[in-house]
């Protein structure tokens, strides 16, 4: 409960009206848009064989800023950063609020984790190996939310960067992210934007499926970097950087702008539906 008072105190400080989001219906102006490249700095992410996830989503975020400034005048472009630094996952969000910000969207890459099996080294000793899951593909787009504990290995992944604050617990109100209990203190912070997240979420994994990327779907998660958002907010993983294809497709010229314009057409589409 400490973690949910801390969140709901930094949520309240911060959070616009309800009527200024347009909750109520259409006619809602998307002016400013905050885009949160995941990762950075000392914290790198997942990892594949040639890159990092913390790289690859700088690169993304910024194509994306580029292609919002270029094709959407008027609509203002936000970064939580734009160099490898590290912005601690509850300034992120509360960037997002200060700038009174429309939407938020966090951009990560996948991992398909890593089993292990006993296997014996050069001196004929078992020894435990790591094994890197390189068949997992595809998409997802999540939202805030509660989910089951069996599911929830994403968020567990991605809050683990909290481990790398300095006095995260102060942070965090005692929130420890190796812990799959602490969770359950995020299904208080599911709020009136879930439905609007959740809407934005499914334009966007619609649009990739549309570009021929395998569509993992949409789905709610336990996620710092989200709970805190006085505004409709995403975190879409663009793919797997432990799948060895999709690393170079994320890693590519081609790749990135495909990504890039999945995401701006979801976004583009969205501001059509609440703007008319």
């Amino acid at each position: 409960m400490q973690l949910a008072l801390c969140l709901v105190v930094l949520a309240l400080a911060s959070f616009k009206p309800a009527d200024d989001q347009g909750q109520n219906g259409g006619n809602k102006k998307i002016k400013t848009i905050v885009l949160d490249p995941g990762h950075g700095g000392n914290d790198s992410g997942a990892v594949g064989r040639q890159s990092k996830e913390k790289d690859i989503a700088l690169q993304v975020a910024l194509k994306l800023g580029k292609k919002i400034q270029k094709d959407l005048p008027g609509v203002k472009v936000v970064y939580t950063r734009t160099t490898d630094v590290y912005p601690k996952l509850y300034e992120r969000p509360a960037l997002a609020n200060k700038n009174h910000a429309d939407l938020f969207i966090s951009i990560h890459c996948n991992s398909g984790g890593a089993s292990t099996r006993r296997v014996k080294n050069s001196r004929g000793r078992y020894v435990t190996q790591k094994v890197l899951n390189t068949s997992a593909k595809g998409t997802e787009t999540l939202v805030l939310g509660f989910s089951r504990t069996g599911d929830q290995d994403v968020a567990i992944r991605e809050n683990a960067s909290i481990l790398l604050e300095d006095n995260y617990e102060q942070n965090y109100g005692g929130f420890d992210p190796k812990d799959p209990s602490s969770y359950i203190v995020f299904s208080l912070m599911k709020r009136k934007f879930r439905e609007q997240s959740i809407r934005l979420a499914s334009y966007m994994q619609d649009q990739f499926a549309g570009s021929s990327r395998v569509d993992r779907g949409v789905k709610e998660q336990s996620l710092a970097v989200l709970a805190t958002a006085g505004m409709p907010a995403v975190l879409t993983e663009i793919g797997f950087i432990s799948n060895p294809d999709e690393e170079r497709f994320m890693m590519s010229a081609a790749g990135q702008e495909s990504i890039v314009n999945d995401l701006f057409n979801a976004i583009n589409t969205y501001r059509k539906n609440v703007e008319r």
